[in-house]
């Protein structure tokens, strides 16, 4: 469990590491980690996550991530990467500087898009100002 804690934000292999780790071991992570399907439906949103957001994963899991959970990302910044990447067999691997506004004052963060071609899982990080 203490290599879990290690895993950090920027880390090279963090998309491989993730689609092994179960809930428990993400909600061990200090960024938010929100995990989708190939049709958005949200499937993991960590405590760091639900912590920040004020959302419970009972409230979130299952719902579409761009057009109910994160519509502030549902744009070519974020949602059009997943798509492009999907289209193209590609994997995906972005951070960007980004203002979060939905429910909440907006603040400013950064983003990790992480995508693999045949992976179940899909996924949007968050890293916040300390």
């Amino acid at each position: 469990m203490n290599e879990l804690l290690t895993l950090a934000f920027g880390q090279s292999d963090l998309s491989a590491r993730l689609q092994k780790m179960d809930a428990s071991e993400l909600n061990t992570l200090e960024f938010g980690v929100i995990g989708f399907d190939a049709d958005t439906h949200v499937s993991h949103y960590n405590s760091h996550e639900s912590k920040m957001t004020a959302l419970s994963p009972q409230h979130v899991l299952g719902k579409p991530l761009f057009t109910d959970v994160a519509i502030c990302m549902n744009n070519f910044m974020v949602a059009q990467r997943f798509e492009d990447a999907a289209a193209e067999g590609s994997a995906l691997d972005a951070t960007i500087d980004y203002v979060l506004t939905l429910r909440m004052r907006p603040i400013k963060v950064k983003l990790r898009l992480l995508a693999e071609p045949g992976a179940t899982v899909r996924y949007v990080l968050v890293l916040r100002p300390s």
